[in-house]
């Protein structure tokens, strides 16, 4: 017997088949690319996410071996469509990393005031949230908002395509900026300030809820049996958290992907005056009762940013297996040709923002420090360099906004490079544990399956049974003090050129 996970991220749907026991029996990636219509703009016809979960789907369960027991939907936040009484799509679907409604996120921020926001639904405003977005289409475009019958996520828009209710489950109901965490409910102050009422957002359920069983027609397009139980996910962060282990106060995990987010568990959401300050994300995990709060920043982004430009071309034409081994050979020559100790080079990773504290759309990246003598291994090293640092600074934050911590279990691509781990290590100061699967999101979402179903007995038992580690990495406290000078001016830089791009970018407003 088996448990299919499906993740839908920002431009791929990624399907794992996992034995009760956690082991991958097969997985397949289906990729997107979004569209930008306009600066600011971010979007996607919501019909080729289901085309890419069908396709997904298929592809992984098509030589399986052993049945499927339930199918559980995991995905990223913020996403949401507009859909008609029939739950047609009356808009392509806004994605998280559209960026029109900053002007609506500043009203938000001003109508209910950032303090009070906070502690409703444990996140500061930004345009990327729901909410913001629409209330600018009711601004921009109110015949649809007036024809929309419900914003769903894209978990309810998938849902509804396989003939079910479009539930939303706490966690990603967390990231609209409209619920309340501790309530677990839709705020009416919220909804009252933003004109919206809550029958135009998706019923609000625990993950791991059943929303019910596939029609035979579903089936058939996802090549599953009829009558399999689909099984309510939820935001990919809290999901990977628990594929780490993450499933109460004192664990914390790192998810190294695109971006690279650390997450705490913990009894109640984190809403003090640091959290605040700190702009925490603190919201409803996806175990019951239980709460996480997040710090992250550009991660990922800045080593394929230099894979690409190093690399260019390099693999055109070639299938998607074969360019993850051509990228995978590129990275394992880099590393092994760096040299020892400091680079000198300071490398900010914030190709587009920062994100914890400032949260400020106008950083950039830089690279300091380049002679004629630097090489690619020292610009690659230098890269890693520069997240370690990230990471030291974001650590210090989620440490001061929810209590510190020694050990932090690792998961994600970042996981693979040792010299990356080892500089995350010196420079924090804490343990890494590094899992054994790398597939934590799904792994947690398979998990939430096997609950649901009753093929684990609770929460702990499943981490027990199935979330493992490899090894664990100490800190290297020669390695720290190596590192002295160039990670205080890493931070140095980084306060520079947030100040700089901050006056620049008033200046243009002027």
């Amino acid at each position: 017997m088996s448990l299919l996970a499906i993740d839908i991220g920002s431009s791929a749907c990624k399907a794992v088949l996992f034995t009760v026991g956690g082991e991958i029996l097969s997985q397949s990636t289906a990729r997107y690319d979004p569209e930008f219509p306009r600066p600011s703009f971010a979007e996607m016809n919501p019909e080729r996410f289901w085309l890419a979960v069908c396709s997904a789907c298929r592809a992984v369960t098509k030589e399986a071996v052993e049945p499927v027991q339930a199918l559980c939907l995991s995905s990223h936040g913020e996403t949401f469509v507009a859909v008609d009484a029939k739950g047609r799509a009356l808009t392509n679907a806004i994605l998280n990393q559209d960026m029109r409604a900053t002007i609506e996120a500043d009203w938000c921020e001003q109508a209910i005031t950032r303090k009070r926001l906070f502690h409703i639904t444990g996140l500061i405003s930004h345009p990327m949230y729901s909410i913001p977005k629409i209330v600018w289409l009711h601004k921009h475009h109110p015949d649809v908002f007036a024809a929309t019958a419900c914003f769903v996520t894209l978990i309810g828009y998938l849902l509804q395509r396989m003939g079910l209710p479009p539930y939303v489950d706490y966690s990603l109901a967390s990231r609209f900026l409209a619920f309340d965490v501790r309530q677990q409910a839709w705020s009416d102050e919220i909804l009252s300030a933003s004109e919206l009422r809550k029958e135009q957002l998706p019923e609000p359920v625990p993950a791991g809820t059943i929303a019910g069983r596939l029609t035979s027609e579903a089936a058939s397009m996802l090549g599953l049996s009829p009558g399999t139980p689909v099984v309510l996910g939820g935001h990919d962060q809290p999901c990977g958290a628990l594929g780490m282990g993450v499933i109460g106060k004192g664990r914390v995990s790192d998810s190294m992907g695109t971006y690279e987010c650390i997450v705490a568990g913990s009894d109640e959401p984190s809403l003090s005056d640091a959290a605040l300050h700190a702009s925490l994300n603190s919201y409803c995990h996806v175990v019951p009762r239980k709460f996480l709060t997040l710090a992250y920043f550009p991660s990922g982004i800045m080593v394929k940013w230099l894979h690409d430009l190093l690399y260019h071309d390099g693999s055109v034409g070639t299938s998607e297996t074969l360019v993850e081994d051509i990228e995978a050979s590129h990275y394992a020559f880099l590393e092994a040709h760096a040299s020892d100790g400091p680079t000198g080079l300071c490398v900010t990773p914030h190709l587009i923002g920062t994100c914890n504290p400032e949260f400020n759309p106008h950083a950039r990246g830089c690279i300091a420090g380049l002679n004629p003598a630097t090489t690619r291994s020292q610009l690659y090293k230098g890269v890693l360099e520069g997240l370690a640092c990230e990471l030291s600074l974001i650590a210090k934050i989620l440490a001061e906004g929810t209590g510190d911590f020694t050990d932090i279990y690792v998961s994600g691509g970042g996981s693979r490079s040792a010299l990356g781990l080892q500089l995350r290590a010196a420079l924090t100061g804490r343990r890494l544990h590094v899992m054994k699967s790398s597939e934590s999101v799904c792994l947690g979402t398979a998990i939430l399956a096997g609950v649901a179903i009753g093929e684990y007995r609770d929460f702990s038992q499943a981490v027990l049974q199935v979330v493992h580690e490899t090894r664990v990495l100490a800190p290297d406290p020669a390695i720290c003090a190596e590192y002295t000078d160039q990670f205080n001016q890493y931070q140095v830089w980084r306060a520079a050129m947030i100040a700089r791009l901050d006056f620049a970018s008033h200046k243009e407003e002027r």
